[in-house]
């Protein structure tokens, strides 16, 4: 009976140390899943990181290559302004056809005060700020800098301005980097001649490129650029009813039958004194502050002799400025290459319009002519686009 009930305590002592053993596996087998996961999940980063290494080794390795191409492994830069309307966007497409330089637009590096309302619906190739004021109105950029030990012994704008001229560099190189050119430039129109200041000190050895156009003729074109981007077309330009219905007229009936004009008054009148203070403004800073990295080049120069004029601003921004160079650049931008229309065939809802000078003659009325004169007749004398008050 003893021996029995001996064999049977065995017995279960036995099953429960097996269940037990059978347990205790278990559990390493668990612990060993995690953690084969784990080296799993790391062995993933890490490869993770050898691909971004590698990425980042052969940008390096781009960007050295080309930089042994530019002179002293500088990079030229430039910047093309010009009031709105101006010719600005044909003159990039002419410097970015270039084979020795890339030229876009528009990156609104600079003006700090231009910024556009982030909570209205705005087109999404439409930037809202320019990188300067995005900088400078970054109040956990500037409380760290304020605060850090990192940055003492310097005014705070100071350093703004530096990391803005880093954020240019950097943007620029890296699109440069991808090709085989070895200028870069930016084309932004100005709303304010404050351009000229801030990259005088952001970027002094920047070039400049300033493209000036009369001043009536820029108001004609901007007028039908309004007309074409209206809100009612799910543009930005809020017009009043009766400039709409001046559009209506224009576009449905002939131009005769719009007897009061283009402009309103009050828009005419915006216009022309936007356009004559901010450009006297920037002839005088443009030189003032640039010195010989400033040079200015007109809409209408570029229309009557392009081929004197494209060699004299490859002359300036360093790139091959040869005949047959010259000549093929001219004649890929031609108004009748881009536009498939004869220069002065008019279609009023396309960027290239009509592509000529001297077009305000056509469509200012005498009240127009007088309030133009009145806002910004001396401009227009100063410019040499009227040789007096008698006009």
């Amino acid at each position: 009976m003893r021996s029995a009930k001996a064999l049977l305590a065995r017995l279960r002592s036995r099953v429960g140390g097996e269940e037990t053993g059978s347990a205790e596996l278990a559990k390493v087998r668990s612990n060993l899943a995690k953690r084969n996961e784990t080296l799993k999940r790391v062995r993933q980063q890490l490869a993770k990181r050898d691909r971004e290494i590698a990425n980042l080794q052969e940008k390096l390795a781009r960007r050295s290559e080309h930089s042994a191409h530019l002179p002293e492994g500088h990079m030229p830069v430039f910047f093309l302004v010009g009031r709105g309307r101006s010719g600005t966007t044909w003159l990039r497409g002419m410097l970015n056809s270039h084979s020795e330089i890339l030229c876009w637009g528009e990156g609104r590096f600079f003006e700090r005060n231009f910024k556009l309302d982030l909570e209205q619906s705005q087109p999404t190739n439409l930037l809202p700020n320019s990188l300067y004021g995005a900088i400078l109105e970054s109040r956990y950029l500037r409380a760290w800098i304020d605060r850090a030990v990192w940055a003492k012994g310097k005014d705070t704008d100071e350093h703004l301005a530096n990391l803005a001229r880093l954020a240019i560099d950097y943007f620029l190189a890296e699109q440069l980097s991808k090709t085989e050119k070895k200028i870069v430039g930016d084309k932004s129109p100005y709303v304010s001649a404050e351009v000229f200041g801030e990259i005088a000190a952001i970027y002094p050895e920047a070039r400049v490129i300033h493209i000036i156009r009369d001043g009536r003729d820029t108001a004609v074109s901007l007028m039908h650029h309004m007309w074409n981007h209206a809100k009612d077309r799910g543009g930005i330009y809020d017009l009043e009813p009766e400039e709409l219905k001046r559009r209506d007229a224009y576009r449905n009936d002939s131009p005769v039958a719009l007897a009061g004009g283009l402009f309103t008054k009050e828009r005419l009148t915006s216009i022309a004194s936007d356009w004559s203070s901010e450009v006297s403004k920037a002839i005088e800073d443009g030189p003032a502050l640039l010195g010989e990295n400033y040079i200015e080049v007109r809409y209408e120069d570029l229309l009557g002799r392009p081929v004197e004029e494209v060699r004299r601003l490859l002359e300036f921004l360093g790139a091959d400025a040869g005949e047959k160079t010259v000549e093929g650049l001219v004649e890929k931008s031609a108004f009748e290459q881009k536009s498939n229309r004869g220069r002065g065939q008019e279609d009023s809802s396309s960027r290239l319009r009509k592509g000529v000078a001297g077009d305000w003659k056509n469509v200012f009325t005498a009240e127009d002519k007088r309030i133009f004169k009145e806002v910004a007749g001396d401009v227009l004398i100063r410019l040499g686009y009227e040789r007096d008050s008698n006009w």
